[in-house]
């Protein structure tokens, strides 16, 4: 799957997480960085699934849904069909914070 054939699905629908990861690894380098989303701080090389999909989002505008579709079953299970958890951090908080509250120190993503 191409990144656009991606960013089709993902306007759609949610994708598993795990395809979102082999188009990004695909298609682009990544480097570890420290980021924040709303409240929550990641340090670099942590949440690096999380980093790579938010950084993919951004840079290709992506809608607030359309990136929380890239989480797949963490978000459409283990997130909202269980809402008082604290589970996923960066997902809940991009839910509350959307793209104003994510930040990184260098952006993640290079296309190769």
């Amino acid at each position: 799957m191409t990144p656009e054939q991606l960013i089709e699905k993902l306007n759609q629908n949610p994708v598993d997480f795990n395809e979102v990861m082999q188009v990004i690894d695909t298609y682009y380098d990544f480097t570890p960085t420290r980021f924040v989303n709303g409240e929550q701080v990641n340090e670099e090389n942590t949440n690096n699934g999380s980093c790579k999909l938010l950084a993919f989002g951004q840079m290709n505008q992506l809608s607030q849904q359309a990136t929380l579709n890239a989480f797949g079953k963490f978000y459409t299970e283990e997130v909202l069909q269980d809402p008082q958890s604290d589970s996923h951090g960066n997902i809940r908080n991009f839910m509350k914070s959307g793209w104003q509250g994510v930040q990184f120190d260098n952006f993640p993503l290079t296309q190769k």
